[in-house]
């Protein structure tokens, strides 16, 4: 039992969290004459070791993920979807949505096209909210900073929120709000290409080239915030705000994730500073939660194929399961 309990922590420390990274940065300041333990060079550290430990993660796990998302092209993840029904469907499309892109406005093109493809609307949901909130990505990226258990409790609510939100907006019967646009659309069937074992290493090469320079620029900006919030923001002033003290941490969490936009990279260093300082860690979550789902950017994009009141519908029921979340989590960090 004690050789496994090392081996999670060398997992834990040494290959997610990258702790020899960050002794690595932590000499080479050192040896330059850069105090770490100053605002200044506690800032650089945090700032140099996390864009490079997520930028490592980040290509990595596009790799990977972008080789199984290969197997699933559109047509074909419709298809599979399409043979389900009731919560079943949901399930299905909630699970392959965590092998899609990595946030909102890049899923949004697919729910359209599954939409116009005539798979029940609920189902299309599922796959809506899954998609940007537990990509796989997510999951490790999660168990880095937050630990195995949290990490995983994580995913598995966000996609009985995503399952839940799709089953209960198949129930309220709104295809009519779909905007006509996508509801008339011809959906064209596509036939799968067979790819060769070196096509789908190609594709996964591309597919991290072109997603880190498309998300290499939020990596930044977020670390730097996550910097200056770890090294410049009085501990009591997130600990009044986003702690235990202040029962409306997780609602005011969630209302300031919204106006921002960032996939999962971007957000963690945001969390993980945030959580240092004494932030609740339900709020924290609720936090990303809201970045990643429910940012203005993706919402005005999803206003061009939903009429207002299912547009509204959808963003009720994503904030409602996000705050439940986020309190979810705050209680149970009493037991931890």
């Amino acid at each position: 039992m004690r050789i496994v309990q090392s081996v999670i922590l060398f997992l834990q420390d040494q290959v997610l969290g990258m702790q020899w990274l960050k002794d690595m940065f932590a000499a080479f300041l050192q040896a330059i004459g850069v105090d770490i333990q100053s605002r200044l060079g506690a800032s650089l550290h945090f700032f140099f070791y996390d864009v490079v430990k997520i930028t490592l993660l980040l290509c990595l796990l596009i790799f990977l993920i972008s080789y199984i998302q290969s197997y699933f092209p559109p047509e074909k993840s419709r298809s599979i979807a399409a043979r389900y029904h009731g919560i079943k469907a949901n399930l299905i499309s909630a699970l392959l949505g965590t092998v899609t892109p990595f946030c909102s406005c890049s899923s949004i093109p697919l729910f359209i096209g599954f939409t116009s493809a005539g798979l029940p609307l609920g189902v299309t949901f599922s796959f809506l909210i899954s998609s940007p909130m537990v990509d796989l990505g997510s999951l490790v990226l999660l168990m880095s900073i937050f630990g195995s258990e949290i990490a995983i409790l994580y995913v598995l609510l966000g996609l009985l929120v995503a399952i839940l939100g799709g089953a209960f907006i198949e129930k309220m019967h709104l295809e009519q709000q779909v905007e006509d646009i996508i509801s008339q659309a011809n959906c064209m069937a596509i036939h799968e290409v067979q790819l060769s074992r070196k096509d789908r290493l190609q594709y996964a090469k591309e597919q991290v080239k072109e997603t880190f320079q498309k998300v290499f620029p939020y990596i930044v900006v977020g670390v730097a915030i996550g910097a200056f919030i770890h090294n410049w923001i009085p501990k009591e002033w997130i600990t009044s705000l986003l702690g235990s003290h202040n029962p409306f941490g997780v609602i005011l969490a969630t209302i300031v994730g919204i106006p921002m936009y960032a996939d999962i990279f971007g957000t963690i260093p945001i969390a993980e500073a945030l959580l240092a300082k004494g932030a609740d860690l339900g709020s924290v979550l609720a936090f990303m939660m809201a970045v990643t789902t429910l940012s203005l950017p993706s919402l005005i994009m999803l206003r061009k194929a939903l009429k207002p009141k299912l547009l509204g519908v959808f963003i009720a029921i994503c904030t409602f399961g996000i705050i439940a979340v986020g309190y979810f989590f705050n209680i149970l960090q009493n037991f931890l």
